[in-house]
C-alpha cells in the first residue's frame, strides 16, 4: 500500500514538474516572440518606453524589452492623393466641387483638380505631434492652392501658368508643413484638370482659346512671310545700292574727265585765245546743227550757189 502511495505521489510530482516546465517554456516563447521584431525596407520603427521615445530603427531584426517598450512601425513610401476629387478603389475619380472650385485674380470661377504626392519625413513627429496628420496636410494643401490660384488670371490657370502655379504651391506648402511639424513632406503636386464650372462658360472659354490659337497662327504665318520676304528685300536693297555706287563712280569718272578736258582746252585758250574761241564756236555749231552747211568766208570771195543745192 505504501509503495502504491509513493508511486502516486511521485507521479503527481512528475506531472507538476512537467506542467511547470511547459508553463516556463510557453512563457519563454511568449517573451521571445515579444522581444524581437522586424522592420521592412519601406518602414521605420519608433520605440517608446514609459510613453517616451527611446529610439528609431531602420530595416532589420531588432530587440525590445517585452511589456516595457512599444514599437510603432511607420510606412515611409510615397503616397498620392487627389485635391478636388476622390480616387475610388476602382481607380475612378469622383469630383468634389466644393474643394475644386476657386476664384482667380480676374474674379472668374474655375474648377481645378490637383494630384499630390507626399511621404513621411519625420516618423516621430508623424506619430505623436498630431492626431490626424493626413487631414492637416489635406487642409493645408487646399488652403495654399486657393491662395496661389487667386494670384493668377483664369487664362494662366488653364493654359500657360500651370508649371509656375505648381512650383509655387509646392514651395509654399513645404514651408507650411515645416512650420506645422506634422512629419509629412510634399514630393510633388501637379494640375490634373482646369475648366470653367458651367457648360456655357466652358464653351465661351473654348471659343476664346480658339481665337487665341488663331491669333498665334496668324502671327506665326506673318513671321514666316516676313522671314521669306526679308532676304529678297535685302538682296534688292543691296542691288540698288550697288547700282547707285556704280552710277556714282561713273559720274565721278565722267566729271573728272570733263575737268581734265576743260583744263586742257583752257591751257590752249591761254596760248591761242582767238583760235580756240573760233574752233569752239564751230564745234558747238556742228553739234547743234549737224545738217547745216557752213561756208567759211573772209568776205572778199565771190558768193555762188552751192552745187549741192542744184543737185537737189
Amino acid at each position: 500500500m505504501n509503495e502504491k502511495t509513493n508511486f502516486t505521489e511521485k507521479l503527481k510530482l512528475g506531472l507538476k514538474n512537467s506542467a511547470a516546465l511547459i508553463i516556463v517554456a510557453v512563457l519563454v516563447l511568449f517573451l521571445a516572440s515579444n522581444a524581437f521584431y522586424s522592420v521592412s525596407e519601406e518602414e521605420q520603427a519608433v520605440v517608446t518606453m514609459f510613453g517616451k521615445v527611446s529610439s528609431t530603427e531602420s530595416a532589420g531584426l531588432h530587440f525590445k524589452i517585452p511589456f516595457l517598450q512599444q514599437v510603432y512601425k511607420v510606412d515611409m513610401t510615397t503616397h498620392g492623393v487627389g485635391v478636388g476629387y476622390v480616387i475610388t478603389g476602382g481607380g475612378q475619380n469622383i469630383p468634389i466641387d466644393t474643394d475644386a472650385r476657386m476664384i482667380t485674380s480676374d474674379f472668374n470661377l474655375i474648377n481645378v483638380d490637383f494630384y499630390m504626392e507626399y511621404k513621411v519625413s519625420d516618423p516621430v513627429a508623424y506619430l505623436f505631434n498630431t492626431e490626424e496628420p493626413e487631414q492637416i496636410l489635406a487642409n493645408e494643401a487646399l488652403s495654399v492652392i486657393r491662395a496661389v490660384v487667386s494670384d493668377y488670371t483664369v487664362d494662366d490657370v488653364m493654359t500657360t501658368g500651370k508649371s509656375q502655379i505648381q512650383s509655387e504651391i509646392r514651395e509654399m506648402l513645404t514651408r507650411e508643413l515645416e512650420d506645422k511639424q506634422i512629419g509629412l513632406t510634399v514630393m510633388n503636386i501637379t494640375v490634373q484638370d482646369a475648366e470653367p464650372p458651367t457648360g456655357a462658360v466652358a464653351l465661351a472659354f473654348k471659343e476664346v482659346e480658339t481665337a487665341k490659337q488663331g491669333k498665334e497662327t496668324a502671327i506665326n504665318n506673318a513671321n514666316k512671310y516676313r522671314n521669306q520676304q526679308l532676304p529678297a528685300a535685302q538682296a534688292e536693297a543691296d542691288r540698288i545700292v550697288q547700282q547707285a555706287e556704280a552710277k556714282k563712280a561713273a559720274r565721278i569718272a565722267e566729271a573728272e574727265g570733263e575737268v581734265a578736258k576743260f583744263n586742257k582746252v583752257f591751257e590752249e585758250y591761254q596760248q591761242y585765245p582767238q583760235v580756240t574761241r573760233r574752233r569752239m564756236f564751230f564745234e558747238t555749231m556742228e553739234d547743234i546743227l549737224p545738217d547745216l552747211d557752213v561756208i567759211i568766208s573772209d568776205g572778199n570771195v565771190t558768193q555762188y550757189l552751192p552745187v549741192e543745192a542744184l543737185e537737189r
